[in-house]
């Protein structure tokens, strides 16, 4: 497979050395372009469990921006689900979305973890703007379907 080449005839040395040139700064200038992009409202999703808690902030057409777990900064077991890490998750997500300018958010909260509530206490700490709390843990309304009685 290798690195492809590009076959220039007639071009001098000079003139392709420019044409590569060019060429790097059209890549670099659609990078920077991809930066500027500016998100003032989004979304913030809790997930609060008995083992664990994560938080994803997004846009508001809910493609993802940043996202960080207890895992992933470091706790192991049982301290996984604790408030304190759930706070220290929200001040490392919204550090990586700061450069992105995100300054109001509707929460939406998932689960019956002990990280739900310094989560949401976390975010207005932060400087972020909390325009409506969700609850989005899933009820069941009836349960399963029972099992016929026996017939003796």
């Amino acid at each position: 497979m290798g690195k492809k080449r590009v076959l220039t005839i007639g071009v001098s040395a000079q003139e392709s050395e420019d044409i590569k040139q060019k060429a790097a700064a059209a890549k670099s200038s659609g990078a920077a372009k991809n930066l500027k992009k500016m998100v003032v409202k989004g979304q913030a999703y809790i997930q609060s469990t008995y083992n664990n808690t994560i938080v994803t902030l997004a846009d508001d057409n809910g493609r993802v921006l940043a996202w960080s777990s207890a895992g992933s900064i470091g706790f192991k077991g049982t301290k996984k689900s604790t408030p304190y890490a759930a706070s220290l998750i929200v001040k490392n997500v919204v550090e990586k979305v700061k450069k992105l300018g995100l300054k109001e958010v509707n929460v939406f909260v998932k689960g019956i973890g002990s990280g739900r509530d310094s989560a949401i206490r976390s975010l207005a700490q932060q400087g972020l703007i909390i325009n409506a709390i969700k609850d989005v843990t899933p009820v069941p309304h009836n349960g399963c379907r029972q099992p016929k009685p026996r017939r003796i």
